[in-house]
């Protein structure tokens, strides 16, 4: 009932003034796109957490799990686990577009930007005689791969990427690896 009351009133009058009201109103601007990359890895709890320390693996999945030696035999092998990757592996983006990064996975990644695809700080991780990218080099004490880290259930957000083609990896997991097309 009420917004036919309205309807009743909007006479050319209030029409008039509401249009002119609206004119001198400031634009709102709109808000950024985003677009959303997931971290995904199948770490095996019993495993990882033996190895590494408790809580360091915090995988929730049903069962569909990787032991620590199983992932580090694949790696050596040059043949790393799909289970650790980001979707979607690439995206073209407009100018101001966000990309919201997700750990979904049950480890720590990071989300580094490179110049090139190369190795990450663990060595036995990389494939066959890669070697780590400059920008990996020192792990978590080199500020920019520790400002890139993501942990279970967090997010990073990239903004500003200038127009372009930018690459990012894992400094943990080197084959996680995802394609930016800035336009």
């Amino acid at each position: 009932m009420r917004t036919n009351f309205v309807c009743r009133i909007a006479t050319p009058l209030f029409v008039s003034v509401a249009l002119a009201f609206a004119q001198g109103a400031p634009a709102q601007e709109k808000a950024p796109s985003v677009v959303q990359v997931v971290a995904l890895d199948e770490c095996d709890p019993t495993t990882f957490n033996g190895a590494l320390g408790p809580d360091f693996c915090k995988n929730v999945t049903l069962g569909a799990f990787t032991t620590i030696s199983d992932l580090f035999a694949a790696a050596a092998a040059g043949n790393p686990d799909p289970g650790w990757d980001f979707e979607p592996d690439s995206a073209k983006i407009k100018d101001g577009t966000i990309l919201s990064v997700v750990d979904q996975g049950g480890e720590p990644h990071t989300f580094t930007e490179v110049e090139r695809f190369g190795g990450g700080f663990i060595a036995p991780l990389n494939a066959p005689g890669e070697d780590t990218v400059p920008e990996c080099v020192g792990g978590f004490k080199n500020i920019k791969v520790a400002r890139t880290r993501i942990l279970q259930g967090s997010q990073l957000q990239i903004t500003n990427l200038s127009k372009g083609e930018h690459l990012f990896q894992c400094c943990i997991h080197p084959w996680m690896r995802f394609k930016v097309t800035v336009k």
